[in-house]
């Protein structure tokens, strides 16, 4: 619904469209062409929108307390009647135990990352759900049977230590690749602890780096000494709780003892300073670069030369993927001017080190081609590898799959190589080798399961070396991209997966995914538990490339920034709208799911179109958000949202926070929220105060918190199967029954 706010402290009316669908309890005074519907304000609209006054008219701040008496009473009630409901359906026992045997299938693509001269995978399954990291060679590797050498079983370490540890990922040093600094989560949290590992021995480094719990930004600068970022004492984090401060740790050294090397300030934004380290194939240091984050988007990109920090000249929205021949691979994500030379934001760049060191200038020229690719307007850079003399680029092409080759000709420009892959699918670069001159790539399609080829950049060429098993049958469903029309007239891509001889009179039970956030696109991937728990029993599956996303470049995300963040909201009902319209389905048949920031679509979808939709799972959501930046890590999206601290842009989240936004009597659906105890990077504030609020109301709806796995629900595939099977089973009541 399109609002207009009459004044910073909420008015006390609210004027919409009377062609609005969805208005609730309004009242029309003139019903004909251009009229006004006179609304009420929600009552739980804060009178004041100061930070004090949203404060002040919260009845549910109890719940922000995440281990809080009042919380955790309000958890275990709200998960004992939400599991009655979800666990005690006859439909989900056969949905846990269909989605465990996807989850834990043995014959799962094991997914590589170069090690050393090996290949290095960590994996999950019923026998190992916390999991192993292991190894094995590049030739075992492409054979039917693989064998694998485990370095550390995560299972046997929590049960040593007593302690519930869950992956992180392992950072190795090049070139040998035998230290490594192996990070490990307690509960699934984007905090962990780091350890010092070596992979010649099995065994942690008896001397070796040790960081406590914390939100660490870190990387190896040789083998004795880390660039670290992380928590160093009082007054070391923003008020995100990410660090400013970078510092050189030495072997041996307390992070007490090291050495300052760079600080930013304690009011920067976004996800903390971060260093990164760049090295040519034979592992040498080429550039050693600090990102000081502005805000979520914003940064200063600085080099550290001769131990000390020298700004460059670069946009504030820039990605720099890797450094070539004396020359930083980048992207701008604004358009950018240099000295007689003009770039178009979302391309492909080559600039010349020197050439933006702030203590050279503008004088340093060179004769490279600084122009790598520019996309077209339906075109963006889903990722890139740099290696050795060649920089390898995936392409979305209208959110479809392209990949090519780039080879450096120094000033004779980039030549480029297509590298043949399928049609319609998704493409993405995994781990890839400079020495080697390898990289693996993985496609896929909603109803084409994955598959992994290790692509010589030389050749230009992909050689596959496994293919998942189909974990569902594909062959009753087609997929179909359509355009809705948004409210502004923009045309909004989705994809369709539907039933093939599927009549189109609006009784398919329809499923629409959503997110339109932070840039991050969605490609046509395969879901093997929504295929088997969905498809299989006649559903719909609708992926929507709203606005906000980085399908089409840094504009389709920033058009939709802040005081537009509407937009991406009318896009997705466009989306339902079309659906319905086209006979694919109808409001009693059309489901949304979102988590994270599609927590904030679903949830405002709910507030704002309750007409369109019978179900909705908003799963680790942003819901609150006229107080989202209090809660951690909310204040480092503040570059996506808006800061709720400045008046008018108070003004603007007021008009669809649905936290806020509930209202008496209105025709919502039962929803389903659900979030996890240990998410410390959406809290789960959010998720609680948004169903306490319903039930405030009296409204009928689903809540349920897992107690541990953090954000990602990635910690355990046991768990994750009874998480999937309470989706779908929410879904089926809703939309199929």
């Amino acid at each position: 619904m399109n609002r207009l706010i009459l004044s910073v402290a909420i008015p006390a009316l609210m004027l919409a469209a009377c062609s609005t669908a969805g208005a609730q309890n309004a009242t029309c005074a003139d019903c004909g062409t251009g009229a006004l519907i006179v609304q009420t304000p929600p009552p739980h609209m804060p009178a004041d929108l100061t930070p004090a006054g949203v404060r002040a008219a919260d009845d549910h701040l109890a719940l922000e307390e995440v281990n809080g008496a009042e919380a955790m009473t309000f958890v275990r009630t709200e998960n004992e009647r939400s599991l009655a409901a979800l666990t005690g359906d006859p439909r989900y026992e056969t949905f846990r135990r269909q989605a465990e045997t996807i989850l834990t299938a043995t014959d799962r693509i094991p997914g590589p990352s170069f090690l050393g001269e090996g290949i290095g995978n960590f994996w999950q399954d019923a026998a190992n759900p916390k999991g192993i990291w292991r190894r094995t060679t590049l030739d075992s590797y492409r054979s039917a049977n693989t064998r694998w050498e485990t370095m550390l079983d995560i299972d046997a370490l929590s049960k040593a230590e007593g302690k519930d540890w869950v992956w992180k990922g392992a950072d190795c040093l090049a070139p040998d690749e035998t230290r490594c600094l192996v990070s490990l989560s307690d509960g699934g949290k984007d905090a962990v602890v780091v350890r010092e590992f070596d992979t010649s021995t099995g065994l942690w480094v008896e001397d070796g780096f040790i960081l406590p719990e914390g939100k660490h930004r870190l990387e190896w600068l040789d083998r004795d000494t880390l660039l670290v970022a992380t928590d160093f004492g009082p007054n070391t984090l923003t008020e995100s709780g990410y660090p400013y401060i970078v510092k050189s740790l030495k072997r041996g050294q307390t992070l007490a003892q090291a050495t300052e090397v760079y600080r930013g300030d304690q009011g920067d934004g976004g996800y903390g300073v971060s260093p990164s380290v760049f090295r040519d194939k034979d592992g040498a240091v080429q550039a050693v670069i600090i990102s000081r984050p502005l805000d979520t988007f914003r940064s200063e990109t600085w080099e550290l030369v001769d131990g000390r920090p020298v700004k460059l000249e670069l946009p504030q929205r820039v990605s720099v993927y890797g450094v070539q021949g004396g020359s930083f691979i980048l992207s701008p994500d604004e358009d950018w001017s240099r000295p007689g030379r003009d770039y178009k934001a979302g391309s492909l760049l080559a600039i010349c080190i020197a050439c933006v060191r702030a203590t050279d200038g503008p004088g340093v020229i060179s004769n490279q081609a600084d122009t790598i690719f520019v996309p077209s307007d339906r075109q963006s850079i889903s990722d890139v590898r740099v290696m050795h003399d060649r920089v390898v680029v995936g392409i979305s092409d209208n959110v479809v799959g392209r990949l090519a080759v780039f080879q450096n000709r120094g000033e004779w420009g980039w030549p480029r190589t297509d590298i043949a892959v399928p049609d319609n699918v998704d493409v993405s670069l995994g781990d890839s080798s400079k020495s080697r001159g390898e990289i693996f790539v993985s496609t896929q399609g909603f109803l084409t399961s994955p598959t992994l080829s290790l692509a010589s950049v030389n050749a230009a060429a992909l050689t596959q070396l496994r293919s998942a098993p189909a974990r569902f049958d594909a062959s009753t469903h087609v997929v179909e991209q359509f355009e809705a029309t948004s409210s502004d007239g923009t045309k909004i891509p989705y994809f369709v997966v539907r039933p093939r001889d599927l009549v189109m009179d609006g009784h398919a039970p329809t499923i629409i995914y959503g997110y339109g956030g932070f840039q991050v696109s969605k490609p046509p991937i395969y879901i093997p538990e929504m295929g088997k728990l969905w498809l299989e029993n006649g559903g719909v599956y609708v992926n929507a490339n709203i606005r906000g996303g980085g399908e089409f470049g840094p504009q389709w995300h920033q058009s939709v920034l802040k005081e537009n963040r509407q937009l991406a909201f009318d896009d997705y009902a466009a989306v339902a709208r079309d659906l319905q319209q086209r006979g694919i389905t109808s409001p009693r048949r059309t489901g949304i799911y979102g988590r994270s920031n599609g927590g904030v679509l679903t949830s405002v979808a709910v507030t704002q179109h309750p007409e369109l939709i019978h179900a909705a799972v908003i799963e680790s959501p942003l819901i609150d958000m006229l107080r989202y930046h209090e809660l951690p890590a909310g204040a480092s999206w503040i570059g996506e949202y808006g800061d709720p601290r400045v008046p008018e842009e108070a003004a603007y989240i007021a008009r669809y926070s649905a936290y806020q936004q509930l209202r008496p009597g209105a025709d919502y659906p039962r929803v389903y929220i659900t979030t996890n105890t240990r998410d410390d990077r959406v809290h789960p504030g959010h998720a609680r105060k948004f169903a306490a609020r319903l039930d405030d109301m009296g409204y009928d709806h689903l809540y349920y918190e897992e107690t541990a796995g953090g954000h990602s629900n990635d910690a355990d595939p046991v768990a994750n199967a009874r998480r999937w099977a309470r989706h779908y089973v929410y879904l089926a009541q809703q939309l199929m029954d």
